[in-house]
Formats: structure tokens, C-alpha cells, sequence
């Protein structure tokens, strides 16, 4: 489950940025301040738009991964509008089952790319009107039934932690893999009870640098060392014993950190050369998405590490969470 966005994606300069209060490399909600942004981003020349959202973006690449239809499926909220159709049509691969909203438009995000850099504002629309009900009616709850591995990040906790609790619990009694990421450095900020309640379930927890840097802080770990927080974050307390907490943090072109059985373990990413970087936008997505194509095949983390930076290699070099039709991994 998430927030299904189409992506706005366009290359700006740091005026723009500054224009509208954005930091590079940042993820945020969209204030009044941000709203005139999405016109000006739609007039430019170079804009494209792209099915986003980020759990929706990891799906969508764990389908491409796996080449098995119907290996996946996903539920969020859009509006009855021509954003919506186009997100039915490129989503409909990863098994996407959306609940509509009849007042609401589409939810957006706008990608502001600086030097590759991507910056996004996400302006929620009928993504924030999700309802548990949809949830529990009962052709959705069997999509959770059937399911061996869930993976929610954790700006869905913005819209409906109920029911992110209650897939939560559910992944608990019936011993399945539960999974989230900790997604933006506000989340971990200004979210953190809901997130606490929903990460006491995550068998693996994911996340960047930054956001595991904010998550130490907030808790008042006194360490920015990223390899001490991933570990720290593994050893919090967990709701089921039936699996160990795994916990994976990505720094960019540095090292992947994996936390495991009190153990850390660094992985180097595949190095690209600069002039091959389009943009970041869905970078961290497609490595959760490649991870999960692994992981679902119960392959080692070695190896579930390994496509997850190959997916991500493969993203940054497109514009905006795209892909080739088939991927060379093997």
C-alpha cells in the first residue's frame, strides 16, 4: 500500500529552488507555498510525467525484476480524472488496485532535478483520502491474504496508519515478512509515534544516510555513523519472533550498510560514471525494488543486495523510475 503520485519531473536551476524554499536532495509535503510550483514545472519544456509514488515505484520494479505475471499487486487512492487513467495504464503490470476518489484529484510530485539531483514535493491530493474500509473490503483483504511478503513505506504513514497496523499485525499471527522504509527525514521527525507503532512489526527496515541520521537524532542516539544507527535500529524491539529485524541503509555511491544478527556488513554500489547520471528521482525505490525481487525468491541478502544496485543503476541512468522492457540481471 502507498501513495500513488504521477511525477512531474523537470530539469531546473537553484534559483527555482530557492524560489519555492526547496533543499536539494530533500523530500517533503507540499505547503500553500509550493502549490503555483506545479504549473511552472508543467510549462516547461522539458517536463515529462511518470507514474511515481514511492512504494508504488518499488513494486512496479519488483514485477520488472521478476518477469512473473501477476507477482505482485498494490493498493493507494487516485481520482477519476486523466492523471488517473494514465496511472492505471502503467501500473496495471504490478497488479495495481486503486480506490478512487470521487472529490479529489490525482496526487502529484514535483521533481525538481538540479545536476541530477532530485528534489520532490509531493502534493498528496486523493493519495490523502485512502480509507481503511477499502482495506477490509474483502477482494483487497485477500490480495493481503495471499501474500507472503508486504513492503510499505512509510510516507503511507501520513494518510492511514490503521491500516498500516492491521497488515502489520496481520504479517505477525500468520508469520509473514513485513517490511518498511523509513522514506524522508520528516517522516522520522514529525511522524514518530505512528512510525514506532508500525516499525515494532518490520522484519526489514530500510532507509538512506540522511533519514537514518534523523532517525538516531530524533531518539537521541548520540552517533551520526551510519553502520551504529543500522544496527542500533535492528536490535529495537519487535512485535513477532519468528523472523530476525534486518536493516539495510544506502549512502548514495558509498557502501549499502545491511544490520543483521548483530552483525554489519557493507556492500560497495556499481559506480557510474558522472556523465551517465540522468537523475536520482526513484533511485532509492528501485533498490528496495530489486531487494524484494530477491527476497520473495528467498535468495541470500548478498544476493538480494546485489540486484538491488543493479535496479538502482539501472534507474538513475533514465529519466524519472523507468526501466528497459526486460532487465539483464542474472
Amino acid at each position: 500500500m502507498g501513495n500513488p503520485l504521477l511525477d512531474i519531473s523537470a530539469v531546473v536551476d537553484e534559483a527555482f529552488l530557492a524560489k519555492y524554499d526547496i533543499k536539494p536532495g530533500n523530500a517533503i509535503l507540499a505547503e500553500e507555498k509550493h502549490l503555483p510550483m506545479y504549473d511552472e514545472l508543467s510549462s516547461k519544456e522539458n517536463v515529462e510525467y511518470i507514474a511515481g509514488g514511492s512504494t508504488q515505484n518499488s513494486i512496479r520494479v519488483a514485477q520488472w525484476m521478476l518477469q512473473i505475471p501477476g507477482a505482485t499487486s498494490y493498493m493507494g487512492c487516485i481520482g477519476k480524472d486523466k492523471f488517473g487513467e494514465e496511472m492505471k495504464k502503467d501500473a496495471q503490470a504490478a497488479g495495481a488496485h486503486y480506490y478512487e476518489d470521487d472529490n479529489a484529484p490525482t496526487g502529484t510530485c514535483a521533481v525538481c532535478i538540479v545536476g541530477g539531483e532530485r528534489s520532490l514535493v509531493a502534493n498528496l491530493s486523493a493519495a490523502n483520502c485512502y480509507r481503511f474500509e477499502h482495506l477490509k473490503r474483502p477482494e483487497n483483504w485477500a490480495l493481503v491474504e495471499r501474500a507472503k511478503y508486504i513492503y510499505i513505506a512509510g510516507f503511507f504513514l501520513t494518510v492511514s496508519p490503521d491500516s498500516i497496523q492491521l497488515v502489520a499485525e496481520h504479517a505477525a499471527a500468520t508469520n509473514k515478512v513485513f517490511m518498511m522504509n523509513l522514506s524522508a527525514p520528516f517522516i522520522c521527525e514529525f511522524f514518530r509515534d505512528a512510525q514506532e507503532k508500525a516499525l515494532l512489526y518490520a522484519d526489514y527496515i530500510f532507509g538512506n544516510e540522511t533519514e537514518a541520521r534523523t532517525f538516531a537524532k530524533v531518539r537521541g542516539w548520540e552517533t551520526e555513523n551510519t553502520e551504529e544507527i543500522a544496527l542500533r535500529i535492528s536490535q529495537l524491539p519487535k512485535a513477532s519472533g519468528a523472523h530476525r529485524r534486518i536493516t539495510v541503509i544506502t549512502q548514495g555511491c558509498d557502501p549499502v550498510v545491511v544490520a543483521d544478527d548483530g552483525k554489519v556488513k557493507t556492500f560497495p554500489v556499481i559506480l557510474l560514471p558522472k556523465e551517465k547520471l540522468v537523475d536520482t528521482n526513484g533511485a532509492g525505490d528501485a533498490f528496495v525494488g530489486g531487494f524484494l525481487s530477491q527476497l520473495v525468491q528467498e535468495r541470500s541478502i548478498d544476493e538480494c543486495v546485489r540486484a538491488a544496485c543493479y535496479a538502482a543503476n539501472v534507474v538513475i541512468q533514465r529519466s524519472g523510475c523507468t526501466y528497459p522492457e526486460k532487465p539483464d540481471f542474472n
